[in-house]
């Protein structure tokens, strides 16, 4: 019976996979309806904020051609979220590039995602997990326990030979339902010190020819978990006394000499 509720769907979106996952509670078409509205969320937020798209708001913003208040009001709201995740992290998290142009981009991924998980959930179905380009987010009534497990990947691009899970965390029972990773291993260094603009200087971590290469932070909700990783990569190994201060908040801090370095909860983390 189990087997013959079990739905999966993939959808290719904003340059990586988005997959949901779980046990249908509700009809086939009609979860099958709630899948392409949340799909339909997602794509939508890739055509508004996508700098690759040259006809998007956000292209048109960035070329000078129109401002935030002439665009769809949720360029204004995720303008100002940004605002309130620069304050919030002390300037670690910004979202103008060292080029001066506005690219939400490490906030609104996992922002569409949480708004089309909210597109399943409102429709009652809440026994899923959706992984958006490697950021994962539990549904309050994911039923089986493999679904709170999450592996957290070795810092390297899973081309490489190397590629494997590192670790795996279990999100059952904690608060926390969300796992968001920033690091260089598929794109490079693309996260840049935003103190200074310079890329150079982001990740710095404990040895003075060490850098941090990945960050995973765990979270209860997944755009925090998605923003404290980019912000806590560039800021480095000190970001660990900021995060030890939040609540429902745990991390792993992995750097080029294979050092590791963590919130002082996530040892309680580990999958058993």
């Amino acid at each position: 019976m189990t087997a013959a509720l079990r739905f999966e769907h993939i959808e290719e979106c904003m340059g990586t996979v988005f997959r949901f996952a779980g046990l249908r509670q509700v009809d086939a078409s009609e979860l099958e309806s709630l899948i392409q509205k949340a799909c339909a969320i997602l794509h939508e937020a890739d055509r508004i904020f996508s700098l690759y798209k040259p006809e998007s708001p956000l292209s048109r913003l960035a070329r000078g051609e129109a401002r935030v208040a002439e665009l769809e009001p949720v360029v204004s709201e995720i303008w100002d979220a940004c605002q309130l995740w620069d304050t919030e992290t002390d300037g670690w998290f910004s979202a103008f590039t060292p080029e001066r142009i506005f690219d939400p981009s490490g906030l609104v991924k996992t922002w569409a995602a949480r708004n089309a998980a909210r597109a399943l959930l409102d429709g009652g179905q809440s026994d899923f997990t959706l992984n958006a380009g490697g950021d994962v987010y539990v549904a309050p009534g994911a039923s089986e326990d493999r679904d709170w497990r999450i592996a957290i990947s070795t810092p390297v691009s899973i081309a490489s030979a190397e590629a494997g899970v590192l670790t795996v965390v279990d999100l059952k029972n904690t608060g926390m339902n969300s796992l968001a990773t920033s690091g260089t291993a598929e794109r490079g260094q693309h996260i840049w010190n935003p103190k200074n603009y310079d890329f150079a200087s982001a990740g710095q971590a404990l040895g003075p020819n060490e850098k941090i290469v990945q960050v995973s932070v765990i979270a209860s909700d997944l755009v925090e978990a998605d923003v404290l990783a980019t912000a806590s990569f560039a800021e480095g190994i000190r970001a660990i006394e900021r995060l030890n201060a939040r609540t429902n908040v745990e991390a792993l801090f992995v750097t080029d000499t294979g050092q590791f370095a963590a919130t002082d909860g996530f040892l309680n983390m580990l999958a058993k």
